[in-house]
């Protein structure tokens, strides 16, 4: 039986956790939880938003599921999701979104997006720069880009391909006007793609034309894989083809661990109104079980998922209906 570290995190976190602790369980997945603590409960309680213990218990079990956490202001971290990805070095963001609202404006939506998670512009290598007597004349920011970076990325992206059966990669890119970093992201994805060729059909395209077509005409797209920042932007917009965050998950995938995650925040303002939707954080749940190698576990509790939104009953308020985080776990169990 996998052990994984249990992450319940802030604001709305511990009660949808709950909820997608009791559906995962129901499915008959056997699964050794231990809860550890991080973000705004863990500065309370132990006095450092990311106890050692936490990422000890990661080390150990090399997978966590993960509900959303606040990063405390003035202690030191910029994001405390940013300080995991590179504390085990989290390289690949994986963000899946697949059309579940039968009266969404785009239907048979089902595309993934890959997002290179540690370099570019995310890496944080910023500062002033002085002039005449104003200390903060400019500001100057590095967007670093390593062959090492983009080559795991891109492998990544093209063996998830042949895995799981798609058909094309689309790497979008700003080559056009950083010619460096960008080129060199290019560079390379152009090179492994003969690799795949007759597997795998390559395309590329430029980053402000990848947003545009993923509004005219998203079925075009099927793996799309960027650099950090422009994978964080396209990320949530892919989501917004199928109703929003509350139906996105992610996962983020190193070579020693992994991390799955509901990709919204903590939500202060439902705090114990028992109306937060679990759904985010449950497919990031079924994307732990597949990783876990639970593919029955995983895909009945998508089709228990797609019934009880189809039907209506139990949905809470984001998603058109008047149910609770509870009625909506209780109608997916039955469906189980």
């Amino acid at each position: 039986m996998p052990t994984v570290t249990l992450l319940p995190g802030d604001g709305i976190g511990p009660s949808i956790t709950e909820s997608v602790v009791r559906i995962i369980e129901a499915s008959g997945a056997r699964i050794e939880w231990d809860r550890r603590l991080a973000g705004v409960s863990a500065l309370e309680s132990v006095s450092t938003p990311l106890p050692d213990d936490t990422l000890e218990s990661i080390r150990a079990t090399r997978v966590a599921l993960k509900g959303p956490l606040t990063t405390p202001v003035g202690v030191g971290f910029r994001s405390i999701n940013v300080a995991l990805r590179k504390e085990f070095d989290l390289y690949a963001n994986v963000r899946p979104v697949r059309t579940l609202l039968p009266t969404y404006r785009y239907q048979d939506i089902d595309l993934v997006l890959i997002r290179e998670n540690t370099e570019g512009l995310y890496s944080g290598v910023e500062h002033y720069v002085g002039i005449g007597g104003d200390p903060r004349a400019a500001a100057e920011s590095v967007m670093i880009v390593t062959r090492f970076g983009v080559e795991r990325i891109l492998r990544y992206a093209f063996e998830y391909a042949v895995a799981n059966g798609r058909r094309k990669v689309t790497l979008a890119h700003k080559a056009n006007i950083l010619k460096y970093t960008q080129g060199l992201f290019l560079d390379i994805g152009r090179q492994m793609a003969e690799e795949y060729k007759g597997r795998v059909e390559f395309e590329d395209r430029i980053i402000d034309a990848t947003a545009m077509l993923l509004v005219m005409d998203p079925y075009r797209f099927d793996v799309i894989v960027t650099e950090n920042m422009f994978g964080d932007i396209l990320s949530d917009q892919i989501a917004g083809l199928v109703g929003g965050l509350g139906l996105a998950p992610g996962g983020n995938i190193g070579r020693d661990a992994a991390i799955f995650e509901a990709v919204h925040g903590s939500a202060p303002d439902i705090v114990g109104r028992n109306i937060a939707n679990p759904s985010a954080l449950l497919l990031a749940g079924v994307m732990m079980l597949h990783h876990l190698e639970m593919h029955d576990e995983a895909e009945r509790i998508q089709a228990a998922l797609e019934q009880t939104i189809r039907e209506g009953d139990s949905l809470t308020p984001d998603l058109g209906g008047k149910g609770t985080t509870d009625s909506f776990t209780d109608a997916l169990i039955r469906h189980l």
